[in-house]
């Protein structure tokens, strides 16, 4: 296969090598280390994998920003409209986030992994294994969640087992393999046990590491629910009825988020930052879509959430309102939205800003629409669910609701997953596989001048990359054989509705 069972060059300074056992003692330079420290490795593939996800410094790897953020009707493109925002990534894209996946994160986690588990290691330590473990999970959960069948059970075997073709695992084994490498790792956690230096999540706080993990569970036990009832029924159960055991998020002080450090740390800067405002790239406009669903049709705004989310015009007939530009127009139609369109709003394209991986209100919108399916209770309704999701949301950016918001709302399918897609702004592959997975909310008909390609359909998946057919060819078509359709943009994967 591609490089990404190799080990990535990020290591290649701290290493050295010997000329054979006799040399070797006499060549060890104690100043030297012979192993990367967790503490190095792990914030590194955090951030990189995070950073991938949210929106990448690098043209054609911004799966975030030019994925996610445009399919669900977030963001619109009004320059360089073909990369994203006219559902037909480039091939870079494909290529680039494979690739950065595998080898910037997974594989460092597992090299986390490997030293924190070993009894012999200087490295041992069960609570950075257990983190690595969570961390190398919820990136094969994305990569899954993006492609489907993906390399999985054999996928770390490259370096350790030569075994540089792995084979292609199923969307249903994968997921299963998941959520039991999580129930592993919550319960590989020691509130007393050794520190996790590096931590630049959760700072160390191993009760909200395990909250997390529990969390997660819970996102991906929900996301498979209608093709694998029993064992989805199983986890929440088991969750839900031992909250010692298994604790989870129970208020917006337990959001899984990571703060960036700002220029004065190139390494850990804000991306959109780095994009929008250092760079001052002005590609993305707030879409007429979100718009029109927290503003009263005029440009007034509806839902206080929005004044995070967007800035008010400055230019054209909505100055000092809120405005949105079209999805999917030609590069010549677009740009006229540049100075007339709603920017992304400021908080989040800070030096500082988080990046929110999960959040309490997600996990109570997850509640809702298990209650409503009548799989999972824990004494409350739906509805109860639902409310609590919707006031956590804005009380996450400090905002008040506006009055009686939700009191006409029933929570139905529909009415859950579209709060649910409001509270997801800025997180754009999360509400893009919601929306997949669900088919709502409903996002506004195309724009009479839209040239949308993949014949007007959201992108249901990524395609494999070229580099797959020509160094893993018999199991990426396994692979697709999986996904049970053609490797295109149109295939859906496994637990959709």
């Amino acid at each position: 296969m591609n490089t990404k069972y190799t080990f990535i060059l990020f290591f290649a300074f701290f290493l050295f090598a010997s000329c054979g056992e006799e040399l070797a003692e006499l060549n060890q330079n104690p100043n030297e280390p012979t192993a990367v420290p967790p503490s190095v490795i792990f914030p590194y593939a955090l951030r990189e994998g995070i950073d991938r996800m949210h929106g990448h410094r690098t043209r054609l790897e911004r799966l975030g920003l030019d994925g996610g953020m445009l399919w669900v009707q977030y963001f619109a493109r009004n320059q360089y409209t073909n990369e994203g925002d006219t559902y037909n990534p480039d091939a870079s894209m494909r290529n680039n986030n494979w690739q950065g996946f595998f080898n910037e994160s997974i594989i460092n986690f597992q090299k986390v992994i490997e030293a924190t588990s070993d009894p012999e290691s200087a490295f041992y330590n069960e609570n950075y294994y257990a983190a690595a473990l969570v961390m190398r999970e919820y990136m094969f959960s994305v990569v899954t969640d993006t492609w489907g069948s993906i390399p999985y059970s054999q996928a770390l075997q490259g370096s350790t087992e030569g075994n540089l073709a792995p084979v292609y695992d199923s969307q249903e084994d994968i997921y299963a393999g998941i959520l039991a490498n999580l129930k592993a790792a919550a319960e590989s956690f020691d509130v007393n046990g050794s520190e996790i230096i590096g931590d630049i999540l959760f700072a160390g706080d191993i009760v909200k590491w395990q909250k997390f993990t529990n969390s997660l569970r819970l996102r991906l036990a929900n996301r498979q629910a209608k093709v694998s009832p029993g064992a989805s029924a199983a986890i929440f159960s088991e969750i839900l009825s031992n909250p010692s055991a298994y604790p989870v998020f129970t208020s917006n002080d337990d959001h899984a988020l990571l703060y960036h450090e700002g220029r004065l740390n190139d390494n850990n800067n804000n991306a959109w930052h780095e994009i929008m405002v250092v760079d001052g790239r002005e590609d993305w406009s707030i879409s007429e879509t979100l718009i029109s669903r927290m503003t009263d049709g005029e440009g007034n705004m509806t839902d206080t959430r929005l004044s995070v989310y967007a800035e008010q015009a400055t230019a054209g007939d909505a100055v000092g309102k809120y405005s949105g530009a079209p999805n999917g127009l030609p590069e010549a139609l677009a740009s006229i939205y540049i100075n007339t369109a709603s920017r992304p709003g400021s908080f989040f394209s800070q030096e500082t800003a988080p990046v929110f991986l999960m959040t309490f209100s997600e996990l109570q919108f997850i509640m809702a629409e298990a209650a409503l399916d009548g799989d999972y209770t824990a004494g409350l309704t739906a509805q109860e669910y639902m409310e609590l999701a919707i006031q956590a949301s804005f009380d996450q950016y400090d905002l008040g609701m506006p009055e009686l918001y939700y009191a006409d709302m029933t929570a139905d399918k529909e009415t859950i997953m579209t709060e649910k897609w409001k509270a997801l702004f800025s997180q754009g592959i999360e509400s893009w596989t919601e929306v997949r997975r669900t088919g709502f909310p409903i996002l506004s008909e195309p724009n009479v001048d839209a040239i949308f390609e993949n014949n007007g359909m959201m992108p249901t998946r990524l395609r494999y990359p070229e580099s797959e057919y020509s160094l893993n060819g018999i199991n990426v078509e396994t692979g697709v054989q999986l996904n049970g359709g053609p490797d295109t943009k149109q295939t859906p994967l496994w637990w959709v509705d």
